[in-house]
């Protein structure tokens, strides 16, 4: 049987007794149904995998005893940053989770010329805290040891201004992904919110470093563009070899 693994945002020092915070008690009392006695693997995102035991499992919250260390994550050979324009509710859900489970380090939501979602003040806070969990859901579900980094959304702009270039999706481009050298040791993808983006960004990210490249002759959707591209990405030169 699968032993359940379970994010927990502390540090996670083997032989020690630890409390676990409310999320995590609540998908562990809700979800999973898991009792005192009962077995988990625990991961704060540094690499490590602890097998705990539960003492104590109930709706007021839940302890663990950390036993040891399990496995640990190696760092990937290709480092991938993706950089995506902000969707609309499940459509930005979906890219973020499936890119984590697909093998991305990092990822940056930018605010571009065709954004919708209207972010200011708390929105920005409470909307990034909400993709803090799609995230460690992600790596929860696919056995990821190391978190990915989520930034704060930026403006793509400002973005552009500190990046090093990379790849940009465009549907007319005239070249895909085998055209190009093999990256060394990381990639940045940049990606564009529904409908795209604009002539005049295309440009800003051409002048910034960044070579734009097509996914065959379709054009795909914000939450499936990601999807394909890393896949791609990690077939040609990361770790789907």
């Amino acid at each position: 049987m699968r032993i359940s693994r379970v994010y927990v945002d502390h540090a996670l020092p083997t032989g020690s007794e630890v409390s676990l915070d409310s999320r995590a008690s609540r998908y562990l009392t809700q979800v999973l149904r898991l009792r005192a006695g009962d077995r988990l693997i625990l991961f704060n995102g540094d690499g490590n995998d602890i097998e705990a035991e539960l003492l104590s499992c109930d709706k007021r919250g839940c302890s663990a005893h950390l036993l040891r260390i399990t496995s640990s994550e190696s760092p990937p050979s290709l480092a991938i940053h993706l950089a995506i324009g902000i969707s609309r509710g499940e459509r930005m859900d979906y890219a973020l989770q499936k890119s984590v489970e697909l093998g991305v380090q990092s990822i940056t939501p930018l605010i571009t010329e065709r954004t919708v979602v209207q972010l200011k003040g708390d929105r920005i806070t409470q909307r990034t805290a909400h993709w803090q969990g799609i995230v460690a859901s992600a790596c929860e579900q696919s056995g990821r040891s190391i978190l990915p980094d989520l930034s704060m959304p930026t403006e793509l702009t400002t973005w552009l201004a500190r990046s090093q270039g990379g790849f940009m999706l465009h549907h007319a481009a005239e070249n895909g992904f085998a055209a190009f050298p093999a990256p060394t040791t990381q990639t940045t993808l940049l990606i564009g919110p529904e409908g795209g983006l604009t002539e005049h960004e295309r440009a800003l990210a051409t002048a910034s470093g960044f070579e734009a490249v097509r996914m065959g002759p379709r054009v795909m959707r914000t939450e499936t563009a990601p999807v394909a591209a890393i896949a791609a990405i990690q077939t040609l030169w990361g770790d789907f070899r």
